[in-house]
Parts: structure tokens; sequence; C-alpha cells
């Protein structure tokens, strides 16, 4: 596995790199222990230049692998900062059910860090940079990925690297046939672009074209709707093979194609039939924007958007590929915190029961940009924020949809996170702060549905 869904996450670095600062942001944004190794050895032996000094630095290392070792047996999956040394060593983290991230750091930057520390291996510069010339090499070998901030680091836990489409290996290849053909993706498999590639049909003929067994890699390269069927076929293809999401489009960069939710259509309702299956990496190619016509960035505006509000912050304000980092990050900590949605991951879906609903009356032909557009709107004026509707309507300009009202409240009433029949929505009390399960009156939601509808 590639991230560090259910496992814990190491992160190993020379001095200076910011384990004990990053490792302590990424402990609270996942809602994990932080436990650092440093810290524990001087809240138990004193100073770490003393123990060095009457112990030496073959007794730190004892400590500090037997620390390393016991938090990594503890069943909860937490975050752990270890000391910058514990790769010479030891080949300790080669053992663990570990994901390893390496805090990668420049020698000159991490001199000027830690410089006028007290630490025992910073008492000479040359033997400094040296050590860290020795030691580069051996964080290679122990890491499963590496990352340079918090976000970075978050985005390494997910699984998600920023990479050419080309590094994404697999024995079968299920791409958009027109992404196929304008990037000349060697695609095994191609299907069609949109929710029309999002059927028990097309599911089907995937099922019964594959030739793979249960150690098979499938990639899906394309939008959201691709990476939507392509996954959950692979969740249920031999009770679930692995496999790699590579999204084209805006939506799937900053939010379809994160997360590991799947599935398909059905003419009743969107994506009622689906899978929670994690891909074993997602590979972010941000040149694949560069074909997007205008129709698509809208699609993925109104995520940014989203997101945006989500966050408490004006995400949509970034230049696109800051965008897609960003969105990406927050998405992929929500999920990591809540991978099968039991809680707060159904914020993510902020405007999306009202969305999904004009989409299944529209026979899903209205954009799903369009749909979240209007899906923001309806949820935002339920939420008494009037500030945050005009912001929407600036940015995405969202315009009322000429679909069947009754076809669009029973595809509602028909929303996954509906109970008992009764819909349950998604409001923020704030930018930044959402509720989830919210229920109000049907003849409310009823109304802010047919505010949306011509």
């Amino acid at each position: 596995m590639a991230h560090a869904l259910d496992r814990h996450l190491v992160l190993v670095g020379f001095m200076g790199a910011g384990k004990t600062t990053i490792g302590a942001e990424v402990a609270r944004r996942l809602a994990r222990p932080f436990r650092d190794v440093d810290r524990h050895i001087e809240s138990v032996h004193g100073p770490i230049s003393e123990l060095f000094a009457q112990q030496g630095e073959a007794a730190f290392r004892e400590i500090e692998a037997n620390f390393v070792r016991d938090a990594c047996s503890l069943g909860e999956p937490s975050v752990v900062a270890v000391g910058g040394g514990a790769v010479e060593t030891r080949q300790l983290l080669e053992e663990l059910d570990a994901f390893v991230v390496h805090l990668d750091v420049d020698v000159d930057t991490a001199w000027e860090r830690v410089r006028a520390s007290t630490r025992p291996l910073v008492q000479d510069e040359s033997e400094f940079r040296a050590r860290f010339a020795r030691r580069q090499p051996l964080y290679e070998q122990v890491a499963d990925t590496r990352a340079h901030d918090v976000d970075g680091v978050l985005l390494a836990a997910a699984g998600i690297r920023f990479a050419s489409r080309n590094e994404a290996r697999g024995d079968a290849v299920v791409a958009d046939a027109r992404v196929a053909e304008l990037h000349s993706i060697p695609a095994t498999h191609v299907v069609p672009a949109g929710e029309a590639a999002k059927t028990v049909a097309e599911a089907e003929r995937l099922w019964r074209a594959l030739r793979l067994d249960r150690s098979s890699m499938l990639v899906a390269v394309g939008g959201g709707s691709t990476t939507d069927l392509a996954g959950f076929v692979a969740a249920t293809y031999m009770r679930g093979i692995a496999w790699i999401a590579v999204p084209s489009t805006l939506v799937g960069q900053v939010d379809a194609a994160i997360g590991g939710k799947t599935g398909i259509d059905l003419p009743e309702g969107k994506t009622l039939v689906g899978a929670f299956h994690w891909p074993t990496e997602t590979v972010i190619d941000t040149t694949l924007l560069q074909t997007l016509p205008e129709e698509e960035w809208a699609n993925g505006l109104a995520e940014v958007v989203k997101t945006g509000l989500l966050a408490g912050e004006p995400l949509w304000n970034l230049d696109p590929p800051e965008q897609v980092r960003r969105c990406a990050a927050f998405k992929a900590t929500v999920c990591l915190r809540d991978p099968h949605e039991g809680g707060e991951r159904a914020k993510l879906n902020l405007g999306h029961t009202f969305a999904h609903a004009l989409e299944a009356a529209s026979g899903y032909e209205l954009p799903h940009g369009k749909a979240l557009g209007l899906g923001l709107v309806a949820a935002l004026r339920l939420s008494g924020l009037d500030e945050q509707v005009r912001m929407v309507e600036a940015v995405l300009r969202p315009q009322p949809v000429d679909v069947d009202r009754e076809l669009a409240w029973q595809a509602l009433l028909r929303d996954k996170k509906a109970k008992e029949g009764k819909p349950r929505l998604v409001l923020l009390e704030a930018p930044g702060s959402a509720r989830i399960g919210v229920e109000l009156e049907p003849e409310a939601v009823r109304a802010a549905l047919d505010a949306l509808i011509e």
C-alpha cells in the first residue's frame, strides 16, 4: 500500500527538517496521536546532550528504537517523528507496518535552523554536512515517499503524488475515450466521457473484458466518472483488485479521484451503487488540464468553491496548480480521518444533495458544475449565509434549470444520506464550520429545490 490509511505514519529526516513541528500539525489535522522520539526521551531520560555525553550515541539509538517499536505496536494509527539518525544504525523502519515519509530539507536550511542549538551533533559544521550526505541515501531507502511541508505529508499519507501520468503503471488501463485520444494514452479499455460511463452496462462490459488476476493492478485515466467506474469495477472484480487513479479533469484532481469512493449511477439516482475502495495511489498530472474545455473548468471550479467554503478559505482565488494542491490536501485529510463516511466526511457533500437531484432529473445531461453551483446556493440559503450566496453567484453564475420538479424531488428523497425517507443535509454555520445530518421540514427543502428550477 502506498498510503497511510489505517497505518502508522512515520516521519524521518535530518536535523532541522521540521519533524516535530510538521508532525504535530499533521497529527492534529488527522486527529491522530503524535509521538515524538526526542520529546519522549527528554521527558524520561533528561536532555539528549547529557544522554549522549554519559552513555554515547549507541545507547540513544537503542532507546529510540525501542520507543519507535512500542509506538508502532499500538493499535491506533498515530504520527511518529523519529530522530534524524534512526536510519543510520538499524533497519527497524523497514520491518514495521508503517508508512514512512522522508521530510526533505537542504543542508544549508537545516544548518541555519539548528546551528544555535545544544544538540550534540551540531557542534561542528563540517561534520554536520558530512553526516547529512551520509544519511540522505539511507532516508531514501527506508521512506515510501518524500515531502517538504504539512500539505505534502498529508497528500503523501493519502497516496497522492504529483507526477507524469506515464508513471502510473498497471496491467490494464481504463481510459476516457476522448482523453486517450488527446493524450495518446495506451488504453486497453476505453469508456465514454462523463456520466455515460457510470452505468451497469459499462461496468458489466469491463468485468467481462478484463483478463486479470487478484494480484493485478488496474489504472484509470479520465475524469471523475471514469475513476468512479473503474474504481468500482476494481472493487468488485474478483472481490477486489488494486487500482491507480489518474484524474484528467479539475473535478477529478481536486475531488472525485481522492478518498476511495467509487460507484455507478441508476436512473433513480446518482452513484446509488458503489463501494469504498481506496486507490493504491492517485497520480495527479496537472498538464492534463491544458486540454480541458471551458465547461470542464467550470465543473471543477464548483468543487473548488465547495472546498473553500468547507475550509473557510477563498481557494477559488488561487492559481489552478495551487488550487489543485490545496483542495486535494483538504479532501485527503478529511477522508483519512473518516475513510468510510461514518461521520464528518459527509460534509464533503455540501450542495451535492440538491445537485445530484437536479442531475438525475435531467437524465444526467446537466453538467456537474452547473448542478453543484445551484446546490451550493440552496444549501447556503438554508444556512442563512447570504454573503456566501452572493459569492457563489458571482464566481459560478448558476442559472435555474429546466427539469421536472417532481422527478428532482423524488431523486432528492432517494439521496444516500436520507434517513427514513427524510432528507439530511449538509449546511454551514459559517465558512469553515459545517453541520452534517441536518433535518429540516420537507416543505423548506422542497422550496429550496424548486427555487433552482425554471
